[in-house]
């Protein structure tokens, strides 16, 4: 039976949340704050994360970032105030995969949850191009191990930059918008978190590109967005 981690330090709120995923035949464990969650998601393997931003001991994002840092890449579904749109972007921006907002309905948060474990499923299923190695000058990326090196070196990449990479390298030449990316990589539909790509693209600059004020691989299209250099 695969499990579900609820990191929520409303008690009556992750009991009624557990019983409908336990619906979903899934086994359920919980965390009433921040800290315990982390151990947890360390300490075991999840099908996804039911995750609150406001926890005693350790909030929300940083429980994401750490994760990620971890190399920990189960899906996260963060749960945010609906007043703060801020915590939305931060969210997004250190890698969380989707967001409810508080109040919620039942029926939304099982939307959600399914929505994040179909395109989870979708970026782990079995591609032509798995087996895809990318060689421009230093750059290597090998997808179907997920492996990126500058020089011979391995860089690290949280799993949002990897596949906003892999991507643009796959489609050289090719101009993309943030909208346009937000859509393919993040599954959203709606404006006013674009500036969520232009955060990932800087991190990624910083990582693989010699000199940032002039980049060689990730290059901007004024005013209209992104392309990776043709070869």
């Amino acid at each position: 039976m695969e499990k579900a981690l609820i990191i929520e330090d409303d008690k009556d709120i992750s009991e009624l949340i557990s019983i409908h995923l336990s619906d979903m035949n899934m086994e359920v464990d919980k965390a009433f704050d921040g800290k315990d969650g982390l151990m947890k998601a360390l300490n075991n393997s999840y099908r996804f994360i039911l995750l609150d931003i406001r926890l005693p001991l350790l909030d929300g994002f940083e429980v994401c970032k750490r994760l990620r840092m971890e190399k920990v890449n189960t899906p996260i579904l963060m749960i945010t105030s609906k007043s703060e749109e801020i915590d939305k972007v931060l969210g997004l921006e250190i890698g969380a995969d989707d967001y409810i907002s508080k109040p919620f309905g039942i029926r939304e948060l099982l939307a959600r949850v399914k929505a994040v474990l179909r395109r989870a499923d979708l970026s782990t299923s079995p591609e032509k191009d798995e087996e895809v190695e990318i060689r421009i000058d230093d750059l290597y990326i090998n997808v179907g191990m997920r492996i990126v090196e500058v020089d011979g070196s391995r860089i690290e990449l949280s799993p949002k930059e990897f596949d906003l990479l892999v991507y643009l390298a796959t489609h050289p030449g090719k101009t993309y918008s943030r909208m346009q990316l937000l859509n393919k990589i993040w599954g959203y539909e709606f404006e006013g978190f674009e500036h969520t790509v232009n955060s990932h693209i800087n991190r990624l600059r910083s990582k693989i590109e010699k000199n940032m004020g002039e980049p060689e691989y990730i290059l901007t299209t004024w005013g209209v967005g992104y392309k990776f250099r043709e070869n």
